[in-house]
């Protein structure tokens, strides 16, 4: 007999709150509509069901019946949510000339890059018109912001890509910028939008802000093949692209000259064809193990958030996810 396998956090989280869920899926089918151009459904569609776990939707909706909310605009701030992520993903992929994307070819590889800016900027626009349905300003105020503190996040990294000088305070400003405040922002929402006292509002923003780094500093953990190859993105890519993310910042702040040659070569001349060189210099000074736990620093600062709020079963669910954002470092 095949022993069953164990249900993942952030599937038993879906499972808690799958009404709300197939509302905020039925609603992005909606939204990702086009009458006169239907290549936006199409390229859109293609990201949407490459099997992402809505992590960030989930964390909206959960956040608001966390907070007691009984109405339905918090399905709108999932969907928003859903919407400037996969839009960032459209873009990001151009910028980074990506081929994979969750184990299948990108957008702009499939169609073009025109393409894919052009629809991410559609979905842009779709997140606006939904903020606005909620009649919220706060909301606007949050969500919008978030959207503009991705962008500077991107664009900070753009200007730390090859450049040895980068230091971890820039980095966790990039981290912060490129993928925490939609973390922060999606569990923000979801708690005003539900009335929630301000301490809680706080808590959650909170835990989505530490949940955010961890789950970015894990992703860049893997990148350098932290826990083997079969992790669904090229392997490296950060490497090939020049981009100094934890584990190298920390590796150049204790190499020697003959390394940091390499990495001057590797990163700022653009030559990285030797990701085997890369890798063990990491593994000689130790930073990807100290990469994993910095990790799990922001994961605990993510649950010491959550224990600021009421005891209750989705607050523990968040928390096992939370726990789950590290569990392939452990």
């Amino acid at each position: 007999m095949t022993e069953a396998k164990p249900i993942k956090p952030h599937e038993r989280l879906a499972a808690a709150l799958s009404e709300d869920m197939d509302a905020v899926n039925n609603l992005i089918t909606t939204r990702m509509a086009s009458e006169n151009a239907p290549r936006i459904p199409e390229v859109t569609a293609h990201l949407v069901s490459a099997g992402g776990k809505r992590v960030r939707p989930l964390l909206t909706v959960a956040a608001a019946r966390l907070c007691g909310y009984e109405g339905e605009d918090h399905v709108k701030l999932a969907a928003t949510v859903e919407f400037i992520h996969t839009a960032t993903l459209l873009h990001d992929d151009v910028v980074d000339e990506s081929a994979q994307r969750r184990g299948r070819p990108t957008a702009n590889l499939l169609w073009d890059n025109q393409s894919s800016v052009l629809v991410g900027d559609y979905l842009f626009a779709r997140s606006f018109q939904l903020m606005v349905e909620t009649g919220s300003l706060r909301i606007l105020d949050i969500l919008s912001g978030a959207a503009a503190t991705i962008a500077e996040g991107e664009v900070l990294q753009l200007t730390a890509a090859r450049n040895l000088a980068t230091t971890e305070e820039t980095y966790i400003k990039v981290v912060r910028g490129k993928t925490a405040a939609l973390f922060q922002a999606a569990c923000e929402s979801g708690a005003v939008i539900a009335g929630a006292p301000e301490d809680h509002v706080a808590a959650l923003a909170d835990f989505g802000d530490a949940l955010g780094v961890s789950f970015q500093i894990i992703d860049d953990w893997l990148d350098y093949g932290g826990a083997g190859d079969a992790i669904g993105k090229d392997l490296g890519d950060d490497f090939r692209e020049g981009k100094l993310t934890l584990p190298v910042i920390r590796a150049l702040t204790k190499g020697d000259a003959e390394e940091r040659t390499f990495w001057k070569t590797a990163l700022e001349k653009g030559k990285a064809d030797d990701l085997g060189r890369a890798r063990a210099i990491l593994a000689k000074h130790g930073t990807l193990e100290e990469t994993r736990l910095e990790a799990i620093a922001w994961r605990d600062r993510a649950k010491t958030a959550l224990g600021r709020l009421p005891a209750s079963d989705l607050r523990d669910m968040l928390g096992d996810l939370a726990d789950y954002v590290v569990a392939r470092a452990l």
